[in-house]
């Protein structure tokens, strides 16, 4: 009764929590194009979208990407054997254990009405199932903290699920090991089954369970001669056969019996197996009634995310549809790091220590964002430096195992970030490349401004445009801003520079332009001159310095050497690196 009861109890936890989460795919918004359309209009496009794709053509790629990534995990193969093994034993051990053990009485019980745990083939496969995750835990194990791939960080979801698999798994072996030697279990069963066997016929029983099915008995010792055996072997025939194979087919609790045996007595008077039990079936029900709300719900949403966008593309799908994909990948991310590894800035990491440079870290930190949750200021920064070091190499999208568009996520992530109004200065970087080729799927009217947004913070005062009509003043306005240019050997290079406007007439920017001061304030030369100054306010707030291409034709054709660009981008940086300190000081505030 017990054991129904919390079934159906964590049963009803799991749908709610499967309902949950299905439902956040329809419900939260990703991106700007989609902020419009509602849950309602999602489920429609969706249920549209399958109901067309399965009457068409397409069905035969959802076949063959059925048999090959999901079935097979061709794609892992092909990255990885080991990792390939490890996703093998745990995804089908796991899956396959839960439906035909851990949900028995719902599943194995309709399609097999003679099912009992303790016959052929259930009590082997349910050994051999087990095995399977063992050895994918001792793969990951293996993966995570003895090899030390890099960049695969653990997380406390892969603790979770290692250990609850690990929890569910040693317990099932121990309590199976402990009821094959159980003398109190199998006296339990003989007062169930043979209700008129006499006392002799009960002795042979007993004796033939001990030679043959391991138990331990505080009264019967062998070895038995023939004739009891034979009596023994046909009363279990009369009355055990029907629902007993053989324990050594559940090999690995048959070893755990044979190692137990010494202690069985022991272990029996302690009532081992009945607190074995407790814990092997509270785990597994805790397993799954927090099943969705875990890492273990990509068994679910890996074979979608792969299904879905093996089908779809943003030319010709439903945008509704793209979202609500969007938003499916997100739980999809199996956290195993392959996108990590493979990515091209993954390095940067080390040196500026902001876990969302790393893809598959920043998955996490893109999910608390869509589902609403509180971040700090700091917290959003970090996520969009993150975003923004991306340089857009679509590695870690072909890697994928799980299907996943990362660079279309990343790509809506950042406009829904930048419309935040929070400052992002890699927008004024040629990190920002991607963003202006996708500049037209954007409204034109707002691509502008997370620009603006992040010029007016590295420089409050205004950016003046017409240099011709002010007068600069000739004392500096910070000689320490000189000293921090100097420490760079290219930047220093700026005190070379004797005003020859070589580098103003090489820039493709200047000659954008007709009348360039007007439009971008300081031109290069002046730039120089102005560093030689200490004019930092004008060399902050001219547009030069960030419309600089980074091209290098100043500098290469610079008499004298100067490191324009490199002195440009030092500017850049100090720019920046100021107006960090300031947000710094209002966040603390």
């Amino acid at each position: 009764m017990f054991f129904t009861i919390t079934l159906y109890i964590s049963l009803a936890i799991f749908g709610l929590g499967l309902i949950y989460k299905v439902s956040t795919w329809f419900r939260y918004s990703l991106g700007i194009e989609t902020r419009d359309i509602s849950p309602s209009a999602r489920v429609f496009a969706a249920a549209k979208g399958i109901a067309l794709t399965l009457l068409s053509p397409k069905i035969f790629t959802l076949m063959k990407v059925f048999v090959l990534d999901v079935l097979l995990q061709v794609k892992v193969l092909q990255q990885d054997f080991l990792k390939w093994a490890m996703h093998m034993c745990m995804y089908y051990g796991f899956t396959l254990l839960l439906l035909m053990h851990g949900l028995d009485k719902i599943v194995t019980s309709a399609l097999f009405p003679n099912y009992y745990s303790t016959l052929n083939p259930f009590l082997f496969l349910r050994n051999f199932f087990g095995v399977l995750i063992i050895v994918g835990i001792a793969i990951a194990i293996y993966r995570r903290f003895v090899l030390r791939m890099p960049r695969l960080r653990t997380s406390p979801m892969d603790l979770y699920a290692i250990i609850i698999l690990a929890i569910i798994m040693i317990s099932g072996f121990l309590l199976e090991g402990t009821k094959i030697t159980s003398y109190s279990k199998f006296q339990d069963m003989v007062e169930e089954y043979t209700i008129q066997a006499d006392e002799e016929e009960l002795r042979t029983l007993e004796a033939y369970w001990v030679a043959k099915y391991g138990v331990v008995s505080p009264e019967v010792k062998g070895p038995f001669d023939a004739e009891t055996l034979e009596a023994g072997q046909e009363a279990h025939e009369m009355s055990c056969v029907s629902c007993h194979s053989r324990p050594q087919w559940g090999f690995t609790g048959y070893a755990v019996a044979k190692i137990t045996k010494p202690a069985a007595l022991l272990l029996d008077r302690a009532n081992v197996s009945s607190i074995l039990w407790y814990i092997h079936f509270l785990a597994c029900f805790l397993g799954l009634a927090y099943l969705p709300f875990s890492k273990m719900f990509h068994i679910f949403t890996t074979p979608l995310s792969l299904l879905a966008n093996s089908v779809m593309d943003k030319e010709t799908s439903d945008p509704a549809n793209i979202v609500t994909r969007q938003l499916l990948e997100l739980d999809a991310c199996m956290h195993c790091g392959t996108c990590s590894v493979q990515c091209r800035v993954g390095v940067v990491f080390e040196a500026m220590h902001n876990v969302n440079i790393l893809p598959s870290e920043k998955i996490p930190s893109v999910k608390a964002l869509v589902a609403g949750k509180k971040l700090s200021r700091e917290e959003i920064r970090d996520i969009q430096e993150g975003l923004h070091l991306c340089t857009n190499c679509f590695r870690c999208t072909v890697v994928c195992p799980a299907g996943i568009n990362l660079q279309e996520l990343w790509f809506n992530v950042r406009e829904s970030l930048l419309q935040k109004g929070e400052p992002e200065f890699l927008v004024l970087s040629p990190l920002s490349l991607y963003r202006g080729l996708m500049s037209e799927s954007l409204e034109q009217n707002y691509y502008p401004d997370p620009i603006n947004v992040a010029l007016e913070t590295i420089y409050p005062a205004g950016i003046p445009l017409e240099m011709q009509d002010r007068t600069i003043p000739v004392v500096p306005s910070d000689n320490g801003w000189s000293s921090t240019l100097h420490t760079s050997v290219q930047a220093n290079t700026f005190s070379h520079c004797f005003r020859c406007v070589t580098c103003t007439n090489a820039c493709p920017v200047v000659r954008n332009y007709s009348n360039p001061a007007e439009h971008v304030g300081l031109l290069p030369h002046q730039i120089m001159h102005a560093a030689g100054m200490g004019l930092w306010d004008l060399i902050f707030s001219s547009k030069m310095l960030w419309y600089c291409l980074g091209c290098y034709q100043c500098q290469e054709h610079c008499p004298q050497s100067v490191q324009v660009a490199d002195v440009l981008y030092e500017l850049k940086n100090m720019a920046i690196a100021q107006a960090k300190e300031k947000l710094a000081e209002q966040t603390e505030k």
